[in-house]
């Protein structure tokens, strides 16, 4: 009889060249070993931190008050001891990927911190902020994360050309892609005219999946007909294959090459935002539906756990696809559906919503710090 080894989805995950990150981080998951675990036996190689999760996780359990009563007894304002509890979390998190670093060459075992969103609309002000978190941080195994607004191209361009590595986050347009690609070459162009090592710089642009079905679906609903119905749930993929189709493109041009010579690394294409939304549709939907080689997919707890259950790898589910994507959007189009609105509406919100988090993190850390003074 012959033994089957048990099936392992996210080994196949892996295989077909994704890399799998955990898109969480607290204090539980550092000390309770439970990051440790998963890097073990969920082929995690990354971890992708936000305002929401920070506020998420400050909110739950005590492993933080000790370190709020002393930062609460030295008399720290809120967003130092924010600054200082995040900081710390991101620097352990590096420290337990760093062998998976190590591992990888450099190219995974990474954490990503984010600047405060509230300086989103000042490319200066990221610019500092992402400056000042990689030297507080101090580990090459991360990311400083700079949302892909207007301003925010310039951040890129600025923090990549110091030998920072950037996670990109919050894009939702094509067209902002692109700007977001020509923003990391600009930078390592930089770099490599300073005589940085630009083998040493990272980049991963973080492209957003479930919200833009959440919203073209709410916009179809609307229109309430047969024909808006059938094309419920397919632009966020559909997106996001046009967006790995400019990703090759750009790797196919000289500039890039040129580069390439020199040492850069791609900025890989990160599919964020992949818990689903809505539970009609498979809970695996936005992992299974983008698998492509040197991509990054970060997860959700319960998403990583669903696809390490029942997730299904057919080979590459990308490229190939593009006409097809094109298409539909072009069909939306004639349903009545604005997709430049779409993602302008949802870059305002995903601003919006971290803004609201940061905000809800600093009261959590006020309220405990008050707490421990009491």
């Amino acid at each position: 009889m012959t033994h089957h080894p048990e099936h392992d989805p996210l080994a196949d995950l892996t295989a077909a060249g994704v890399a799998v990150w955990l898109d969480d981080l607290s204090r539980e998951l550092l000390a309770g070993g439970g990051l440790r675990s998963l890097v073990a036996a969920r082929h995690v190689v990354g971890v992708t931190t936000n305002p929401t999760i920070f506020a998420s996780a400050l909110s739950r359990g005590d492993r933080y008050n000790e370190q709020l009563a002393d930062l609460a007894a030295g008399n720290a304002d809120v967003d130092t001891a924010v600054f200082i509890v995040t900081t710390d979390d991101v620097r352990a998190a590096c420290d337990i990927l760093a062998p998976v670093h190590v591992r990888t060459a450099g190219l995974d075992g990474c954490v990503s911190i984010e600047v405060d969103p509230r300086l989103s609309h000042d490319a200066a002000a990221t610019a500092e902020m992402a400056r000042l978190l990689w030297t507080t941080v101090n580990r090459e195994n991360l990311y400083i994360k700079i949302p892909a607004t207007q301003e925010g191209l310039a951040a890129i361009t600025e923090a990549t050309s110091q030998g920072i590595s950037v996670n990109v986050t919050l894009i939702f347009s094509l067209e902002r892609y692109r700007a977001v690609m020509d923003a990391y070459l600009s930078g390592l162009e930089q770099a490599h005219t300073v005589g940085l090592d630009l083998a040493a710089i990272r980049s991963v642009a973080s492209f957003f999946i479930s919200r833009v079905d959440t919203e073209v679906d709410a916009r179809l609903d609307r229109l309430g007909t047969p024909e808006a119905d059938a094309l419920k749930g397919s632009a966020a993929i559909a997106n996001a294959r046009l967006a790995y189709q400019a990703h090759e493109q750009l790797t196919a041009s000289e500039r890039w090459q040129r580069l390439a010579r020199l040492g850069a690394r791609p900025q890989r294409p990160l599919w964020a935002s992949t818990g689903v939304k809505n539970p009609a549709y498979p809970d695996t939907k936005y992992v299974a539906g983008l698998i492509a080689r040197g991509t990054v997919n970060t997860m959700p707890g319960a998403t990583l756990e669903a696809f390490a259950d029942h997730g299904q790898v057919s080979g590459d589910t990308m490229t190939g696809g593009y006409d097809r994507s094109r298409s539909f959007l072009d069909q939306l189009a004639a349903a009545g559906i604005d997709f430049d609105d779409v993602t302008a509406y949802l870059e305002r919100d995903g601003l919006a919503k971290f803004d609201k988090s940061w905000s809800e993190l600093g009261a959590t850390v006020a309220a405990e710090m008050e707490h421990q003074r009491a």
